[in-house]
C-alpha cells in the first residue's frame, strides 16, 4: 500500500525583499536539488526532477512552520490570483510571495527581518508516498546518504530563523526534527532487512496529525 510520510527541510538559501507595483513581495528558494545536506544520523540530497508531478495544489506561507497562525501567503493551484507563486524549475523551487503588510503585523514584521537579513533562509514540508520515492547508499555505514527521487506533495513554505540542520546544533535547536531523521534511517534498514512494507493510513494518519500539532504549538 502507498502511503504519504510528512518530512521538513530547512536549508540556508538567499531570501529577498523587493517592492513592486503589486506590493511588498518577498523571493526565494525553499527546494534545491542535488545539494548535500546534513539531516544528522545521514546526509540527504533531493534529486533532479523530484518535483515532476508534485501536487502542489494548496501551499501556505509561513513562519517558522507556525501552522496556527494566519498564512502570509497561499497558493490554490498555482493560478493567478494566487498571493503565493511557486516557480519549479531546473535547480529545484522558487516562490515569490506578495505580502500584506498594510494590514498583517506578521507580515510586516517577516518584510523587514528579511530586508535587514535578520532571516534569510527557508524550510518546506512536504509528503514522500512510499519508500519507492527514495533510495539510500551506504546504509550499512555510521552515515548513509538518502537520495529523494520523487516529492509527492508540498504542503508548506516557510522562512526560517535557522535553516541550516548540522547535527552538532540540531539537538539544541530541534530535538524532534533530530528524532524524526532517526526514525527515517531506522525504517529504510528494517525495510531493507525485513522488507516491511509501509505504514497503514490509519498509522500515517495518526503521525501526521500528531506531527501537526506539533508544528502548531498546540
Amino acid at each position: 500500500m502507498n502511503t504519504l510520510r510528512v518530512e521538513s527541510r530547512a536549508l540556508n538559501i538567499e531570501l529577498r525583499a523587493e517592492q513592486s507595483e503589486r506590493g511588498r513581495i518577498i523571493t526565494g528558494r525553499p527546494i534545491v536539488y542535488e545539494k548535500r545536506t546534513n539531516i544528522g544520523p545521514f546526509d540527504e540530497i533531493i534529486e533532479r526532477g523530484a518535483l515532476d508531478g508534485t501536487d502542489l495544489t494548496d501551499v501556505l506561507l509561513s513562519t517558522n512552520h507556525d501552522l496556527s497562525k494566519i498564512p502570509l501567503a497561499r497558493s490554490r493551484r498555482n493560478n493567478g490570483n494566487s498571493t503565493l507563486r511557486l516557480m519549479p524549475d531546473g535547480d529545484g523551487m522558487q516562490i515569490s510571495a506578495l505580502l500584506d503588510t498594510e494590514n498583517n503585523a506578521d507580515a510586516r514584521a517577516l518584510y523587514s527581518a528579511v530586508e535587514r537579513g535578520d532571516i534569510d533562509g527557508m524550510s518546506f514540508i512536504f509528503f514522500l508516498r512510499s519508500t519507492d520515492d527514495e533510495a539510500w547508499d551506504d546504509l550499512d555505514t555510521d552515515h548513509p546518504t538518502r537520495r529523494i527521487k520523487r516529492i509527492a506533495k508540498v504542503i508548506e513554505v516557510s522562512a526560517v530563523n535557522f535553516p541550516a540542520y548540522p547535527q552538532t546544533e540540531i539537538n539544541a535547536r530541534d530535538k524532534q526534527a533530530l528524532e524524526n531523521a532517526r526514525a527515517v534511517l531506522e525504517r529504510a534498514r528494517e525495510n531493507r532487512s525485513r522488507d516491511i512494507s509501509p505504514e497503514g493510513e490509519l498509522e500515517l494518519a495518526k503521525a501526521k496529525f500528531e506531527f501537526m500539532k506539533q508544528l502548531g504549538g498546540n
